[in-house]
């Protein structure tokens, strides 16, 4: 009895891991969809508009990265 027991705790663990990767791919893939949407707003802005908001156009990816990494750290 003492194998059942153990196969089906095993069976679980791995239940729990396989969910929890499928988490971390759909935080991920969201991640990833924040990034860049924010990438194509800020990209569509002309460099006045940007410096407007005190931005240059080097720093759209850093900032889209920023932005992605907050809303997920909640």
């Amino acid at each position: 009895m003492a194998v059942a027991s153990t196969n089906s705790a095993h069976k679980s663990a791995s239940t729990f891991g396989f969910a929890s990767l499928i988490e971390t791919v759909k935080t991920r893939i969201a991640r990833y969809r924040v990034y860049r949407q924010t990438v194509n707003e800020l990209s569509e802005l002309s460099d006045r508009e940007l410096a407007d908001l005190g931005l240059h156009r080097s720093m759209i990816r850093r900032l889209a990265m920023q932005a992605a990494e907050e809303q997920f750290a909640r």
